[in-house]
């Protein structure tokens, strides 16, 4: 008698490894420049080998980003899904079924134009990140404390106007 035990109990459906991981470790990469900043005072002289090392780092961050997670994605959604122009959405209740094929949607979209549609917000989840993490840097060091200069005495310094 032969027994089979399924080895990838927990396996969903739609939920790629490869993808999943590509994108948070990316992400966490990209979330470790905040405490760097914090930690590096601004106009601090910087070596050619930390030059080099974050030229690297962040290299292989936009390859990360912009290469392999989008690639990922795709990869995933063709093989796995199989979304292809072929698959027309209908949605709930045919609310999209398109107006070529006896509905009330005014075009036709099939899963490729989803697929293509949430690459385009990968991207921009990452050009928005990077764009955060650029201020951040650049802004490092600068306090916003309100607090108003004392005197000797410990009364504030305040001119009358």
């Amino acid at each position: 008698m032969l027994i089979a035990f399924e080895t990838n109990v927990l396996k969903w459906p739609g939920v790629n490894q490869a993808f999943l991981i590509s994108f948070f470790l990316t992400t966490g990469l990209s979330l470790l420049v905040l405490p760097y900043a914090k930690r590096r005072p601004k106009g601090t002289p910087t070596s050619w080998g930390e030059s080099m090392l974050a030229a690297t780092f962040v290299f292989g961050l936009m390859f990360l980003a912009f290469g392999v997670v989008p690639d990922r994605f795709i990869a995933h959604t063709d093989a796995e899904l199989g979304w292809s122009k072929n698959l027309v959405i209908y949605g709930p209740g045919d609310i999209f079924k398109p107006k070529a094929l006896g509905g009330h949607f005014p075009f036709t979209m099939s899963y490729e134009a989803v697929r293509d549609i949430l690459v385009i917000v990968i991207h921009v989840w990452y050009f928005g990140l990077l764009i955060f993490l650029w201020s951040k840097w650049q802004k490092r060091g600068e306090s916003t404390s309100t607090e108003v200069a004392t005197s000797t005495f410990g009364r504030p310094l305040v001119k009358k106007g």
